[in-house]
């Protein structure tokens, strides 16, 4: 038996705030909302910490108090206005598109596994040329649960092909960490990512602050 030539032979990321920076047209479609609501504004600091676990709880979070039925109104909106805006501002992070070229290289398996819908992920990824570098795609509404379910994990990891131990997930909260822990993968925070602290409060064994670094740890370096 060969010797593998890297430490993980599947890659999978978190999207918002791990390879995207989307938070300008998120913060962007909330306001909206609220301003449709009559609602005052929310600073976009403040609304980067409310994502992570989809579309539908991000506007919860920005509506505490709403009625059962504004909340309703608010999420169509909400899927309304971004599905138009979703890539005005939204671009890959610094040295995101040549780490994943790297890893390509070294023939790693990557994919994705998000709490936005799928539908809207893959028009982001595709929009932004970076759809056809991933073999699988799991978003919030893939499947009956979401992350920190574990299920959306062990899927790309049948879809790849690839074991638990083979397998790294990459992301910037502490959702993504108690996915990693729930399906048993090792993982690393990402230190450019939406919410820095919600991430260190988990306590991550690792965490990268480039891109690069990223393809040293799957090398094993």
């Amino acid at each position: 038996m060969t010797t593998p030539r890297v430490a993980y032979e599947h890659v999978a990321f978190d999207l918002d705030g791990t390879l995207i920076d989307s938070r300008a047209d998120l913060a962007g479609s909330v306001n909206e909302v609220l301003r449709r609501l009559g609602r005052p504004e929310i600073r976009p600091e403040t609304l980067y910490g409310f994502v992570g676990d989809g579309a539908r709880v991000l506007v919860q979070r920005a509506l505490a108090g709403a009625s059962a039925e504004e909340i309703e109104t608010g999420i169509a909106w909400f899927m309304e206005y971004y599905g138009a805006h979703l890539l005005d501002a939204t671009r890959p992070y610094p040295g995101i598109t040549g780490m994943l070229d790297a890893l390509a290289a070294r023939s790693v398996r990557l994919s994705v596994l998000t709490n936005k819908p799928v539908g809207l992920s893959e028009r982001i990824l595709d929009g932004l040329g970076l759809l056809r570098r991933f073999v699988g795609v799991v978003g919030g509404d893939s499947l009956p649960t979401r992350k920190p379910d574990p299920a959306g994990l062990e899927h790309l990891r049948r879809l790849t092909g690839t074991s638990a131990a083979r397998t790294l997930l990459v992301g910037d909260s502490s959702v993504d960490v108690h996915t990693a822990r729930a399906g048993g993968v090792d993982f690393c925070g990402v230190g450019w990512g939406l919410v820095p602290d919600n991430l260190r409060a988990a306590h991550p064994a690792r965490i990268v602050d480039q891109p690069h670094e990223l393809v040293a740890l799957v090398d094993g370096r």
